[in-house]
């Protein structure tokens, strides 16, 4: 019983925190969407990769902690963090800028979930 229970409490945590991750990830897409470049580290430019730096730390974070709980409950790792870490880095010259990308994730978690706290 005290094992359930356990798992019970890690499962809550991971539920939390994973609301917490998606809301800080659609607070910095909106950012982003809005013209403030950094988020996805496309353009090697060292001012707006220092001002998106605390937050894409703060996600990294949050989404490696709720990898461990999600590690110890043997389920897969979270999706939306991966997807997150592959879409950022140096892209090529006619890819889509960071504002239009990420009001494509805007639009895609709208569609997949209803809505876009």
């Amino acid at each position: 019983m005290a094992k359930a229970d356990r798992l019970a409490r890690l499962d809550e945590r991971r539920l939390e925190s994973e609301t917490a991750y998606r809301a800080a990830l659609i607070a910095a897409l909106r950012r982003t969407a809005a013209g403030k470049w950094g988020l996805f580290d496309h353009k090697p430019d060292r001012a707006s990769q220092a001002a998106a730096a605390p937050i894409v730390e703060a996600l990294t974070e949050l989404g490696d902690e709720i990898d461990d709980l999600r590690e110890q409950l043997s389920i897969e790792p979270f999706q939306l963090h991966q997807e997150f870490l592959a879409a950022r880095g140096p892209v090529k010259a006619h890819a889509v800028g960071e504002p239009k990308q990420a009001q494509a994730w805007l639009d895609r978690l709208e569609a997949t979930t209803g809505s876009v706290e």
